[in-house]
């Protein structure tokens, strides 16, 4: 097959790495400008790689090693994972050994399919591998890996809860933070990338192929998927960071302080340059490649940076790139709205076609349900968030509980956060996560506090579902899954994060796929409704806002053309109740 390799350096020289075997050829890349490119023709899966020459002057931020093997940016598979090593970051030892391959793919040139998800469905967050790893009814060779996703057995969950759509947290390669070896621990989230299409051949090693094929199985069950993807940074981390890709052939990759320094909008020591052109293409041809293999859109980890400049622009041309292109215009669009940069809270910033997680939401139900959270706040959370979007449709994905802090379960077991595992002392994660044990810490036999712990649950669980916007359940929810109080699970690629089937709560899942049920059926899914809503204190008289100031809970009355939807929020009986023509409760 014919192909053209192109970099965007201001290297010396750039030379193209073939290899066969051990063995290593290299072909010089023709520049024009700071564009560089060769046209050959080779076989598929063909292994190559880069190596850039230069100034090597880490101060001023150039660190041209020839001897450091880089992986293309543009790369769509890889013939290994990634694995650190001090080597990677000294300068004259050669990481031929270390480094992986790219290997050379044709690429998806058919338009993406039509899309399935529509705001408003059930978005399922999960994690490929802690989903897979222990579920009996996958076959052990395809436990933690994509294609266990197409399994008659995985499908037939999605099914039962009416997933409209997966939101698979990364699956493209990533190396471990360089703490983590001495600790014994491994990046099990996969949120430190390299390059940002290539695949991780250890969730994905049938390639591309693995990927067309599972997202083509996951849309003959009506499940659309979304990817999670980190366009803010990347594992070559600080100054002392390992190179691997960028930071070996562009220094302008970065984005970086008049002195020199790098800025560290993310927390990891770097962060891209997303506002220079180059670094855009990049990020478009990533998402036309993903969209082309069949997603039906993307979430944006600490979306602020795709639009820093170096402050956040509601108006950064990215977003115009993306709302023309005629592969991504129809593709959902999902931003997680923060980032620790200088102003970096951006919730409700993003365009107004762009869905955004809504943090507001999952903090205002937890504070309403522990029994310190205004009914009236609760009220707006369940309205669609009004006074962050735009009525009368809502961006909001609402949220009890994601990837990141304790799941639902330990937010009702545990007032402060257990992560000791992680080595780092107890001191990471949020430590003050809003949570609360019902009276005991962690796992109790006490009859009284169990049946606390799962009436909120349910509770909240209901409001969820009631609420306008788009539900975004985090896998395992739906039944009572548990990290032992680790509210920054990220490098427990272990029991701790791999779901145990066995454990599960089939009464709360049960009625956890009633109330997505009973969403599906009514009006409640579509993120515009609430004409004509009737707000009514627990006494059924219209509220004030006196009453509002003092309520423990509310009834809304929503008119539908034949019948009324009522949903009853109950604080001092922690329960939800749900009715149209019958009635679903959120306890007995």
């Amino acid at each position: 097959m014919q192909h053209t390799f192109h970099l965007h350096s201001t290297a010396e020289r750039i030379d193209l790495c073939l290899f066969d075997g051990a063995e290593e050829s290299r072909h010089p890349l023709i520049r024009t400008g700071n564009g560089w490119s060769l046209t050959l023709d080779l076989p598929e899966r063909q292994r190559y790689a880069y190596r850039a020459h230069g100034p090597y002057d880490p101060a001023n931020n150039q660190w041209f090693d020839p001897s450091k093997l880089l992986v293309d940016p543009h790369a769509r598979e890889l013939d290994a994972p990634f694995l650190y090593s001090p080597r990677l970051s000294t300068y004259g030892e050669d990481t031929a050994d270390l480094v992986p391959k790219a290997i050379l793919t044709p690429p998806i040139t058919a338009p993406p399919p039509p899309r399935l998800f529509q705001p408003g469905g059930l978005i399922y967050e999960l994690n490929v591998r802690g989903f897979t790893m222990r579920h009996p009814g996958v076959p052990p060779e395809q436990r933690g890996k994509l294609a266990a996703l197409a399994h008659p057995a995985i499908i037939a969950h999605l099914q039962k809860l009416g997933v409209a759509a997966v939101e698979l947290m990364p699956i493209t390669a990533w190396i471990d933070e360089r703490h983590l070896g001495a600790l014994g621990l491994t990046n099990a989230w996969g949120y430190n990338p390299v390059v940002p299409m290539a695949l991780d051949p250890r969730l994905v090693p049938g390639g591309v192929a693995e990927l067309v094929a599972t997202i083509a199985a996951l849309r003959g069950a009506g499940i659309g998927t979304i990817l999670d993807l980190v366009f803010n940074h990347t594992g070559e981390s600080d100054i002392h960071g390992p190179t691997l890709s960028f930071r070996g052939y562009d220094p302008q990759a970065y984005a970086a302080a008049p002195d020199g320094t790098l800025i560290n909008d993310t927390g990891t020591g770097n962060t891209l340059a997303t506002a220079r052109p180059h670094i855009r293409a990049l990020i478009l041809d990533t998402l036309r490649h993903f969209a082309r293999a069949g997603v039906d859109g993307f979430r944006f980890d600490l979306a602020p940076v795709l639009a820093r400049n170096p402050g956040f622009d509601a108006h950064a041309t990215i977003f115009a790139e993306i709302a023309a292109d005629p592969d991504l215009a129809s593709r959902i669009m999902i931003a997680e709205p923060w980032d620790i940069g200088p102003g970096g809270y951006q919730l409700g910033s993003f365009p107004d076609t762009w869905l955004e997680w809504n943090d507001r939401y999952r903090d205002d139900v937890r504070r309403f349900w522990r029994g310190d959270g205004a009914a009236g706040t609760l009220a707006t959370r369940i309205a669609g968030s009004s006074d962050l979007f735009a009525a009368p449709a809502t961006r909001s994905v609402n949220f009890l509980a994601a990837h990141d802090g304790f799941t639902l379960a330990d937010t009702l077991a545990h007032a402060h956060r257990h992560n000791h595992a992680n080595g780092e002392e107890n001191r990471d994660g949020h430590a003050d996560e809003i949570a609360w044990n019902h009276g005991a810490e962690g796992p109790t036999d006490q009859p009284a506090i169990r049946a606390a712990r799962a009436a909120t649950a349910r509770a909240m669980l209901a409001t969820l579902f009631a609420s306008k916007g788009t539900p975004m359940l985090t896998a395992g929810d739906e039944f009572g899954r548990s990290q032992h109080g680790n509210n920054n699970a990220y490098a427990q690629d272990n029991e701790t994060t791999w779901i145990d089937w066995t454990a599960r709560d089939t009464d709360l899942e049960d009625f956890v796929a009633a109330l997505s049920a009973f969403r599906r059926a009514t009006p409640l899914a579509d993120p515009a409704w609430l004409a004509g809503a009737d707000w009514r204190d627990l006494s059924d008289r219209p509220m004030t806002p006196e009453r509002w100031a003092e309520a423990q809970g509310f009834v809304l009355r929503l008119p539908m053309p034949t019948e009324t939807l009522i949903l009853r929020i109950d604080r001092p009986n922690a329960r939800v109740t749900l009715s149209r023509a019958a009635l679903l409760e959120s306890r007995p």
